[in-house]
């Protein structure tokens, strides 16, 4: 457990960018004006998360092509529509979570830190939702 340790808290200190953009998303009721933000820092770490999974040397060349897939049009996300953005990210984190169970790896790993991915992506995601559900008023 304990070589874990360090991955659950940077997990948990990850998401607060996340929860501190959509409380004030919430408070001051100005969605326009943090989307940039929480995309740009959602990019970051769905980017990282996909950098993760590539294993080299340890997995099929089709698996690492398919640890990209849901960063390739992150570039052109990030200049398009906000809310179709918004929804192909909070999409790619259960996509980066599904890659990351089905390698051989994920039974390596500690209980807790596949309870902390699976807590992480869902309130990630909802953060996700919350957001598009803000510039859509």
């Amino acid at each position: 457990m304990e070589r874990y340790v360090n991955h659950i808290q940077l997990g948990y200190l990850g998401l607060l960018p996340f929860l501190a953009m959509q409380g004030w998303t919430l408070l001051s009721g100005q969605g326009e004006s943090v989307a940039p933000l929480f995309i740009y820092y959602s990019i970051a770490i769905v980017s990282f998360l996909a950098g993760q999974l590539w294993r080299p040397g340890n997995q099929p060349h089709g698996h690492a092509i398919a640890a990209i897939v849901p960063i390739l049009p992150i570039p052109l996300l990030a200049l398009g529509n906000s809310i179709f953005t918004l929804a192909w990210l909070s999409a790619s984190y259960w996509l980066v979570l599904l890659f990351e169970v089905k390698a051989p790896a994920w039974q390596e790993h500690h209980k807790d830190y596949r309870k902390m991915r699976f807590v992480l992506t869902s309130v990630v995601f909802v953060t996700h939702l919350l957001m598009i559900a803000s510039l859509l008023d």
